[in-house]
């Protein structure tokens, strides 16, 4: 991939996180500040396609992200943002509760549905599993069709066992995608392994479209992680 289908895939997967929009040619014009010419942009769009990182949903004439795609962005393009100073007030104010340990994890939960529009799992241990914000997930463009909701739903309904398979698995924080991600195929998470001061380990879990917020994600979920070790 040389360097100019390096940004245009960079754009094409920013513009669909933003949109949740398939992306033409025209828009990329736009905001690449390359001097191409569409035709140009059309040639290296058919190219990344030919390479399978993005793809033509059949009711549109832009292009879409697919899982190899948006792999490339995470492991390439995104960056861990900063997490912004009201939502760290939000946390700070949980983390210096005096709730139990499982009640401030659930919690904690709760801040980040609330604030990151998200659906978060928290895994305690492989059988006691907590989660919030589904109705985040479901109410996301892509999850507009019927069939896709019950199939999140039977992930939901069997969740203990997709834990146990990768509670073990995870040692740090991964971004699994699609097909790869245990709780359904067209979703991504954010999966942060945890421990606490008295070494107990669990799971906390950010699930969204696969055209997620990664870096805000990966963020909030490094920052749970980091400050779980100090309770």
């Amino acid at each position: 991939m040389n360097e100019r289908q390096k940004k245009l895939l960079n754009l094409i997967i920013n513009e669909h996180i933003n949109t949740a929009e398939p992306v033409g040619s025209g828009i990329l014009v736009e905001k690449t500040g390359l001097e191409v010419s569409p035709a140009t942009v059309r040639n290296e769009m058919a190219d990344l396609e030919k390479e399978g990182f993005i793809y033509q949903p059949h009711t549109s004439a832009g292009r879409v992200p697919t899982e190899k795609g948006y792999q490339f962005f995470v492991d390439n393009f995104v960056e861990k943002r900063e997490i912004k100073a009201t939502w760290l007030k939000s946390f700070e104010q949980v983390l210096k509760g005096k709730l139990a340990k499982d009640q401030l994890l659930k919690q904690l939960a709760k801040e980040v549905v609330e604030l990151a529009d998200a659906t978060v799992i928290v895994a305690f241990d492989k059988e006691n599993i907590y989660y919030t914000g589904l109705s985040n997930l479901f109410k996301k463009p892509e999850f507009s069709e019927q069939n896709l909701i019950q199939d999140i739903s039977e992930v939901i309904d069997h969740l203990d066992e997709e834990v146990a398979k990768i509670f073990d698995k995870i040692n740090k924080v991964e971004v699994l995608i699609g097909k790869k991600n245990p709780f359904g195929d067209d979703c991504s998470s954010v999966i942060g392994k945890y421990q606490l001061k008295d070494k107990k380990s669990g799971l906390f879990i950010i699930l969204g479209p696969k055209r997620m917020d990664y870096g805000k994600n990966l963020a909030l979920v490094e920052y749970i992680r980091n400050s779980l070790i100090k309770i």
